[in-house]
């Protein structure tokens, strides 16, 4: 194969998570090229929500300046009954520990857009549209993948249909990752299994646009009503996204239709005349994740190694945090930082946090998907009684890394650290801004710092790491460094390029121990990793 193009990545996907990922490789200098058979970006929106850990994933793409303007706060989430009683609510205000809100409701189209601008102008990053892969063959070094251009034709919302229209070619690249969505050709090649909670639900979403702006109170909920369950939410700055529970007694086809949608509107006074439809299209909400994320040199991500109920809003969320988990783990190895046995935490760390949103979502679903009145009354007698004691709740913390890459015998490892303001160099701004993302051991203690092992220090700085002392020439600017600090009982944290904690130390030689586990962890053989049970 002396004519193959090569690759150190092969991405195939171009929707959010692929472009993340390739932008986060992209931005590390490393050859990627992403394949996908759609010839322009997806026109209509899927996913309407980001949290706070994915806006500044997104920040790390160099997007933060743009999240403010497409998205919109979601401060609140409501559960209501047919009557209007409050069965529960959600309230998170203010700013989530990243340094972003807690919720933000969004278009994906403009998103999109957003990210390809960002992957477009990554010089080692090719993007081929209108190509689909239609096989993959790997050896002990590469992974080679046939690819065809293809034009590829909408049946619907969720359906394409794709006409071949010129020869195979073939690529190589180190690693391949398959970031294609809930159909993947790529999981198909890799006869990848699925666990399914056998959680079906056939749901009806209608996107509209408003011609005017208007205030919805509250402005995204859902209507627990056993005759039509309904998910009422913002869609992103001027529009706004209905989802309608099929019910026991229709088809889809019944359902699936334009004057349907527009009847099932109505109650909201939301018509042709004040609106333009952009979507309805029936959709089968599910719960699945895929069994091993990693066959050799392929990998899975996104939807095409995990599909979640949409009810906490955390598809797309979860997908862009493989795409941050996997991007730093393929940098150390192809910079040859590390032997590809980190790899093998992928599966580790992102199969146990997809689990947690997925039946955390599955649980919330069952609240809201009854269409029986007296299940629903039951229902709501025992949300009303537990709620008059709870009150307004925030949402449950998404899982943390648990096993893979993280200090053993440490409770705060695997943890999301906090993004605050910081002042350097003349700036005061957001961490990342100033101090880029990737390996960091922030600390207050300067002492602390000057005992570290120099050998140490450099190896990781070789690994684009970065030694941060607050209180010097980085002021922590609104104090929330000190107060995590305190808070935690810690002298020192290191964070993950993915912005969890490797681990955390309480003097100098804590923090040389830190340092020399996650030297031993990127040296470990490939031979002598850890079985994973998922």
């Amino acid at each position: 194969m002396a004519n193959t193009e090569r690759y150190d990545v092969a991405i195939v996907g171009m929707g959010p998570v692929g472009g993340v990922l390739a932008c986060l490789l992209g931005s590390k200098g490393h050859r990627v090229v992403v394949f996908e058979r759609h010839l322009a970006p997806y026109p209509l929106p899927r996913a309407v929500h980001y949290d706070h850990e994915t806006a500044r994933i997104l920040q790390a793409c160099g997007l933060g300046p743009e999240l403010e303007a497409l998205s919109e706060r979601a401060d609140v989430y409501e559960w209501q009954n047919g009557r209007g009683d409050v069965l529960l609510r959600f309230f998170s205000p203010g700013m989530g520990p990243s340094g972003w809100p807690y919720a933000n409701m969004f278009w994906q189209p403009e998103l999109e857009a957003k990210i390809e601008n960002v992957v477009s102008a990554q010089p080692s990053v090719t993007v081929r549209r209108g190509w689909q892969v239609e096989d993959l063959g790997q050896t002990a070094d590469e992974v080679t993948l046939s690819v065809r251009r293809v034009t590829t034709t909408e049946i619907d919302d969720w359906r394409t249909e794709t006409t071949p229209t010129g020869d195979a070619s073939v690529v190589a690249a180190r690693f391949v990752v398959g970031c294609d969505g809930a159909n993947s050709t790529v999981r198909q090649l890799l006869g990848a299994s699925m666990t399914d909670l056998g959680f079906y639900f056939d749901w009806l979403i209608v996107d509209v646009a408003l011609h005017e702006p208007r205030v919805f109170e509250p402005s995204n909920y859902q209507i627990c009503d056993p005759s039509r369950p309904t998910t009422v939410v913002s869609g992103g700055p001027g529009r706004r996204r209905w989802e309608f529970m099929r019910l026991p007694n229709e088809t889809i086809d019944e359902l699936n239709d334009v004057a349907r949608a527009w009847e099932l509107l109505k109650p909201w006074d939301v018509t042709p005349d004040n609106a333009t439809l952009e979507r309805h299209a029936v959709y089968t909400f599910q719960a699945k994740w895929v069994v091993g994320w990693r066959r050799g040199r392929a990998l899975l991500a996104g939807d095409a190694a995990h599909l979640t109920p949409p009810f906490a809003g955390q598809g797309m969320c979860a997908g862009l945090r493989d795409a941050a988990n996997l991007a730093w783990k393929l940098d150390a190895v192809l910079s040859g930082s590390a032997t590809d046995a980190v790899l093998e935490a992928y599966s580790v760390e992102r199969a146990a946090n997809v689990r947690g949103f997925i039946e955390f979502a599955v649980e919330l679903g069952k609240v809201i998907c009854v269409a029986d009145d007296d299940e629903a009354a039951q229902r709501d007698a025992g949300m009303i009684a537990a709620r008059q004691i709870s009150g307004d709740q925030a949402m449950p913390d998404i899982p943390g890394v648990s096993g893979g890459i993280v200090a053993s015998d440490d409770p705060l490892a695997g943890s999301l650290f906090i993004q605050g303001r910081i002042r350097f160099g003349g700036r005061t701004a957001y961490f990342d801004d100033l101090l880029g993302s990737g390996w960091r051991l922030v600390t207050f203690d300067q002492d602390l710092v000057g005992a570290l092992p120099g050998d140490d220090v450099e190896w990781f700085e070789g690994l684009g790491g970065r030694v941060v002392v607050l209180g010097t020439e980085v002021e922590d600017v609104d104090g929330s460094y000190e107060k995590w600090f305190v808070d935690h009982g810690a002298r020192a944290a290191l964070q993950r390029p993915d912005f969890y904690l490797f681990g955390t130390a309480n003097d100098a030689a804590g923090a040389t121990a830190l340092l020399g586990s996650l030297r031993a962890m990127f040296s470990a053989r490939a031979d002598c990793k850890r079985k994973v049970d998922q």
